[in-house]
């Protein structure tokens, strides 16, 4: 695809990123989070779908998983290896019976049961467990500085995330 621009357009997107396209898909990207979504969907590539959803607290709280943010305001389902996606689905159908839980909370955890259960019931679909690499910062308050054997202060990294992060 080509596209034309004006000089300044490309200079404003140039400041998002160095890379025309990114730049646009950035800027895409926030007025995409904006839109509503289904509580819960299956985000397809080739043969392969992971879960995404709208985040919830209550999700995270009442079944264990860790909620990684997308770009569109949804968020992948990670968890601990000792967790098993029928582990989840356990926890959902026990969570859904509770007359307290919150109506938007009740949509995304209907909408995760009935995706879980449908993989897990339809021929040649299979609900597997896979890892992916999370980077999470230290909550905790500076920690005191480690000192060198000559009594120097050791150098320490940060412990925010790097500033930029290049989406390949």
């Amino acid at each position: 695809m080509t596209l034309t621009l004006p000089e300044p357009v490309i200079d404003a997107l140039e400041a998002v990123d160095t890379d025309l396209a990114r730049a646009i898909v950035r800027l895409a990207q926030s007025e995409m989070a904006k839109q509503p979504h289904p509580p819960a969907e299956l985000a397809q590539f080739g043969a392969r779908a992971v879960i995404v959803v709208n985040p919830t607290r209550t999700l995270e709280r009442r079944t264990g998983v860790t909620l990684i943010p997308l770009p569109d305001g949804r968020a992948l389902i990670s968890f601990a290896r000792s967790i098993t996606p029928a582990h989840i689905e356990l926890m959902l159908a026990d969570a859904l019976e509770d007359p307290e839980l919150d109506g938007s909370d009740r949509a995304v955890f209907t909408a995760i049961e009935d995706i879980l259960r449908s993989g897990r019931t339809t021929r040649g679909v299979s609900v597997e467990q896979r890892s992916i690499v999370v980077l999470e910062t230290d909550r905790r308050a500076a920690a005191p500085a480690r000192t060198l054997a000559n009594g120097a202060a050791k150098p320490r990294r940060s412990a925010s995330l790097p500033a930029r992060i290049v989406n390949g």
